[in-house]
């Protein structure tokens, strides 16, 4: 039986991470939450818990996701340079996984304000509601602070594909400027929020480095050769 593809296996694990992220990345946020209307935020959480709840599923699948697709990406690149790859699963799988599920205790802590459990009767509705949209704001802004971390990831994943044979430089080239937008969207969540969108706007061309790794290993796949890291240049 012929063995599976490692960078196509790869490829698939990545493509899961992305069918999964976005739920409560983009999907749950526009749909449940109502900027600067707690109360309304509050009252969606509640009629759609499960919608909320299954975000948290996904986002404890992504942390298990993370882990998984860098070790494929350890096994693909560990005859290139094992340091380096073994960089890739900590800044691209272990950490962030860690953080996604800081993530999920905190959204676990808005549905347990939001629904009101006895414990916290001795705080009114509006109380409740500013509690709930504070954790919201926890998400959101330890998802800032992780963006650091989603570009660190792709430099030493850049410099493996650009010493090795077996996938094009422009891949690497372009996730090395994919890992500087993130950072920099990162800081200028920090140090300049109202910017914020604008950055993540025009920055665009640059986030698709990614995407394009995942398509190349899912259609043209790869394999490490023999003599994969004997070149620096």
């Amino acid at each position: 039986m012929r063995s599976l593809n490692p960078g196509r296996v790869a490829g698939l694990w990545y493509l899961l991470l992305v069918l999964i992220g976005p739920l409560r990345l983009i999907y749950i946020p526009n749909t449940l939450f109502v900027p600067h209307d707690a109360a309304a935020t509050v009252n969606n959480i509640v009629a759609h818990e499960w919608l909320f709840r299954l975000g948290m599923v996904a986002d404890l699948t992504g942390a298990c996701l993370l882990v998984v697709m860098t070790l494929t990406f350890y096994r693909l690149f560990e005859s290139v340079d094992r340091q380096l790859a073994a960089a890739v699963v900590i800044f691209g799988g272990v950490m962030p996984a860690v953080l996604y599920i800081v993530n999920v205790v905190a959204d676990a802590a808005a549905l347990t304000i939001a629904s009101g459990v006895d414990v916290l009767s001795v705080f009114d509705a509006p109380q409740r509601s500013a509690l709930v949209m504070l954790f919201l704001r926890l998400h959101d802004l330890q998802v800032t602070a992780a963006e650091i971390i989603w570009g660190a990831w792709l430099f030493p994943l850049a410099l493996l594909i650009w010493r090795s044979r077996f996938l094009p430089r422009f891949l690497g080239v372009w996730l090395a400027v994919n890992g500087i937008a993130w950072i920099v969207l990162s800081l200028t969540g920090i140090l300049a929020p109202h910017y914020e969108d604008a950055v993540f706007t025009y920055a665009q061309p640059a986030f698709m480095g990614e995407m394009a790794l995942m398509l190349w290993l899912l259609i043209k796949g790869a394999v490490p050769s023999a003599r994969a890291g004997l070149s620096l240049g």
